[in-house]
């Protein structure tokens, strides 16, 4: 892969650049690469918790790449906005934890690809905005309903009306961002947030990620039922049984993904 660059280590976590620095544009070809790339992952058992982030300290991703986006016609962009909504949707739905290290800007496609992961940490440098309406366009990726569902209504109408950036310490204070460090440390501390996550059982992640992700999308009474069967498949694995037995034995559980 060319756009996209990936490195994985022997604790069982799989690090994906976005590699266009210093602005890491997104294109169709960015998109491809991307969607493919968590494909395999997510038929890896070996990585249990993955981290989206960009080459260099300028940006996670500023927005799609508009010299490719000028000389599309409505068939092409049509085309494009499909591509682009498949690599969303996989980063997504993927079945293991995801993280956000945002190293800059993350404005437009970055922004709206930041929204599908899991998790977002940031740093002082690290800015968001959906500036679409200013191009005379609106965000294409999911920002108009992944924003609202995270940080409300009010605020997301607030951010993609105006088409403005906030910064990290609004962004945190929205509900956009889960945690500000110091830029050295973005992807330090996107690691660490890893690490933890790798070691938890890989049926209940999936169960608890699919549970809380599709249940947004339903009524009530349709998620609780949700949440039970997703609750009655994790029950059954073979994890819960040692997290249970290591619970009353006193000790670290030992999960094998089962």
């Amino acid at each position: 892969m060319d756009t996209v660059q990936y490195l994985s280590n022997d604790k069982h976590i799989g690090i994906v650049y976005l590699n266009r620095p210093p602005y890491n544009p997104l294109s169709s070809q960015v998109y491809n690469e991307l969607f493919t790339l968590f494909e395999e992952l997510e038929k890896d058992s070996e990585v249990r918790a993955i981290i989206l982030t960009g080459k260099g300290d300028r940006a996670f991703a500023a927005g799609a790449d508009i010299n490719e986006m000028v000389n599309l016609n409505g068939a092409d962009m049509m085309e494009m906005s499909r591509i682009s909504r498949l690599a969303y949707d996989k980063v997504e739905s993927i079945s293991k934890p995801v993280i956000a290290a945002v190293n800059g800007l993350a404005l437009g496609g970055g922004c709206e690809l930041a929204l599908a992961c899991d998790f977002r940490i940031g740093s002082p440098t690290t800015k968001f905005g959906l500036p679409e309406i200013n191009l005379g366009i609106i965000p294409g990726g999911g920002g108009t309903q992944r924003l609202p569902r995270l940080i409300g209504q009010a605020k997301a109408k607030e951010l993609l009306y105006f088409g403005e950036m906030i910064d990290a310490e609004k962004a945190l204070e929205v509900g956009l961002i889960n945690k500000v460090v110091e830029s050295e440390r973005v992807l330090e501390e996107a690691i660490e947030w890893a690490e933890k996550l790798a070691q938890k059982p890989r049926i209940a992640m999936k169960m608890l990620k699919t549970s809380i992700n599709r249940g947004t999308e339903v009524d009530l009474q349709a998620a609780l039922d949700l949440e039970t069967a997703c609750f009655g498949n994790a029950f059954a694995s073979e994890d819960r049984v040692e997290g249970m037995k290591s619970f009353v034995e006193k000790r670290k559980p030992q999960f094998v993904g089962r």
